[in-house]
């Protein structure tokens, strides 16, 4: 036996080759024998690198590797063809709430998850928004209304909580335009039997249905008027030059859609990236100066009862003003007071300790009190600003302000109820909400015809007017200018048939265009032969 193996040599195979690049990895890796020098519990190549954390991106706003289903392909197409057929440049009518309606469809009915409740609650917001402009013509109104609607458009689809959610919603349509394309391109060729279908044969089939609908869709229009007029009422006349702009609204549209139904599939979840609460200040650090304001706010809402009290004689033996310059003076100050009133009471809720039951009990009595006297003094700048318009008129700028000091009152209400409960995580969504339906109330009280309605009551009962600023007013004014004297009258509404045309296309439709259509056709304006009175 020993000699049959002397005459054989061992043979160690050499080690693998390492691949260029790659450093060699710990001796405890498998392939790779022990270092009977080694020191310490990983050698001398030390500790494994710790792993890299995910980007917050990915953890708070996750791409996932599905595709856009075919059902949301279809709905934004919709939502595109709605789009290119009721978007005018001119006019604006019931096709923006529908064409609203189309887009928020795409986004959320074809949701996998369960839609959430103030998810429908913005939702039907930003419809009713984007519906005023079947109802009111007011340019200034309008633009808000359609600024407002966006955003809860876009809260109805990212459906965020907190502050920072919100605000990180209302900005990640900017953001999700190439997540969009990758999720879209990975959905809009379907698989049909294991393959793809090519892209030019499904442009050829668009092409080939189209140009059929087209051909006999203009034989059977030739061959029955009453065709034709049923599809002449549906299809708005379009001229050829106007194909590419068409072309574009549902381009724009559709991706708009498309967005939506992306941001509402791969929702993000912003609010992870709340900043958390600390352990607060002590109680000295923030009731002393809060105390301090209040006590500053109790100074300030006694004059304004003492004011109350004793009528404009105080104001003027004090002040040297008349009252209606003591209602402009103020109004704006205190408008400023309420906005930074507002910045602290945040600041106070998110610096306050509330270990105790004493701390707790402090900052509930001083924010309540606090919001309280800050009710009272938007109470008195209305009553200023209503006291100064019942001096020299409405105004468009001094209704909005009202309302926007009218929303205001009904933050810090909700701010009071949130500090007493001293729970507020409903609070950003009720703020938005509340600033919708006051710009909802706006519309619904008719602001130009408001302001008409209260002009020509003050020319009835003082003989003073200002043609000049009412004939600049929209057509939801028509009716309440047609009361005025025929002189009058014809300045006033010198300008309507500006506002109206003599016939509109069923999605520009709009209440107050057509009454004052009507009242152009019935008693036309004569010749304006007066400036202002």
């Amino acid at each position: 036996m020993g000699g049959a193996g002397a005459g054989r040599t061992a043979t160690v195979a050499p080690p693998a080759p390492v691949p260029a690049g790659m450093r060699p990895g710990p001796p405890t890796s498998p392939g790779y024998p022990r270092n009977p020098g080694q020191t310490g519990a990983h050698g001398p190549w030390g500790p494994p690198p710790a792993p890299v954390p995910p980007l917050w991106s990915a953890r708070v706003w996750p791409l996932t590797k599905d595709g856009a289903p075919f059902g949301v392909l279809v709905a934004a197409a919709g939502a595109g063809l709605v789009g290119a057929s009721v978007l005018v440049a001119d006019a604006l009518g019931v096709g923006i709430g529908l064409l609203v309606l189309a887009v928020l469809l795409a986004a959320l009915a074809t949701r996998p998850q369960t839609v959430r409740p103030r998810q429908i609650g913005f939702a039907v917001l930003a419809v009713a928004l984007f519906g005023v402009a079947s109802v009111r013509t007011a340019a200034w109104l309008l633009t808000l209304c359609v600024l407002a609607g966006l955003l809860a458009t876009i809260l109805a689809v990212t459906a965020g909580r907190s502050w920072t959610g919100i605000l990180l919603g209302t900005l990640s349509p900017l953001g999700a335009f190439s997540r969009t394309a990758r999720w879209t391109g990975r959905g809009v060729v379907p698989r049909v039997r294991g393959r793809r279908l090519p892209v030019g044969r499904a442009l050829a089939i668009t092409a080939a249905s189209v140009l059929l609908l087209l051909v006999f869709g203009g034989l059977f229009a030739g061959a029955d008027p009453v065709f034709a007029d049923l599809v002449g009422g549906l299809v708005p006349e379009i001229d050829p030059a106007q194909w590419i702009g068409r072309f574009v609204l549902f381009a724009v549209v559709a991706a708009l859609a498309l967005i939506g139904a992306c941001l509402s599939h791969q929702a993000p979840d912003f609010d992870a990236l709340a900043p958390r609460r600390g352990t607060g200040r002590p109680r000295a650090e923030w009731a002393i100066p809060l105390g301090a304001l209040v006590a500053l706010f109790a100074c300030f809402v006694g004059v304004q009862l003492v004011v109350l009290a004793d009528g404009n004689r105080h104001v003027v033996r004090t002040a040297g003003l008349t009252y209606a310059e003591y209602a402009r003076q103020g109004f704006w100050q205190l408008l400023a007071v309420t906005a930074l009133t507002l910045l602290v009471v945040a600041v106070v809720v998110r610096i306050a300790r509330r270990e105790t039951r004493g701390d707790r009990l402090t900052l509930r009595v001083l924010l309540g009190a606090l919001c309280l006297l800050a009710v009272l003094v938007v109470a008195s700048a209305l009553r200023r600003m209503w006291l100064y318009e019942d001096a020299y008129g409405f105004t468009r700028l001094r209704l909005l302000v009202q309302a926007t000091e009218v929303w205001l009152g009904l933050v810090f209400v909700l701010v009071g109820i949130a500090g007493i409960r001293l729970r507020g995580r409903w609070l950003p969504r009720t703020v938005i909400a509340t600033g919708v339906l006051t710009l909802l109330a706006l519309a619904a009280l008719n602001p130009d015809a408001f302001i008409a309605e209260r002009s020509v009551d003050r020319y009835a009962e003082t003989g003073r007017i200002d043609v000049g600023y009412l004939s600049g007013l929209s057509a939801d004014a028509a009716p309440a200018l047609d009361r005025l004297p025929p002189d009058l009258r014809s300045c006033a509404l010198a300008t309507l048939e500006y506002h109206v045309d003599a016939d509109e296309a069923w999605y520009t439709a709009n209440l107050s265009r057509a009454e004052a259509r009507e009242i152009y056709r019935d008693r036309p304006p004569g010749l304006c032969t007066l400036s202002s009175r």
